[in-house]
């Protein structure tokens, strides 16, 4: 029982979601960051970048995208901006690689202008209480070879339509001996 229920709990301790003040939102202190110091929020997005500081600290770059169930951050393009997030110790770049997704719950620093390309950009700065990294997620595609005419509807040699070797298997090399 208690793995079934470990599978729907929050990935941020619930001390820390007590914490929070769900009223604020990430547009809001993007707008002004510095109106929100001190402020405890919970936000997620997709790593951007993992830099190892000199003081042993890493300072991860990501893009925000909206929580769901868990505070997962969702599978989708939108966006609302950029956010810096201070971690007060060593995390490995590779673990913690672009595209991977995180959640992070800390406290709101103020902000930190760094430039995007040719322009400065005004980060969120929190510093990080808490930090879940998300499994990769692999999705493979279903082996599935579409030929509306061929074999209709029991596909090749017997397979289930849709299922079995790739198209070209079907031209069996050896037939075609002189």
């Amino acid at each position: 029982m208690f793995i079934l229920l470990s599978g729907c709990a929050h990935v941020i301790s619930k001390d820390l979601r007590t914490q929070v003040d769900t009223t604020v939102t990430f547009q809001q202190v993007l707008q002004n960051p510095n109106a929100y110091k001190g402020k405890m929020v919970v936000w997620g997005g997709e790593i951007i970048e993992a830099v190892n500081q000199k003081d042993g600290t890493t300072l991860i770059e990501a893009l925000q995208k909206p929580l769901g169930w868990r505070e997962e951050p969702r599978q989708t393009i939108a966006s609302e901006g950029r956010f810096l997030a201070l971690v007060d110790r060593y995390l490995d770049p590779y673990v913690f690689r672009k595209g991977r997704k995180v959640t992070i719950a800390g406290e709101i620093l103020g902000e930190e202008i760094k430039p995007i390309g040719k322009m400065d950009y005004r980060y969120p700065l929190l510093s990080s209480r808490q930090i879940y990294l998300w499994e990769d997620y692999y999705y493979y595609p279903v082996p599935y070879y579409y030929d509306p005419w061929w074999g209709y509807p029991y596909g090749w040699r017997g397979y289930p339509y849709g299922w079995g070797p790739p198209y070209w298997w079907r031209f069996n090399f050896h037939h075609h001996r002189h």
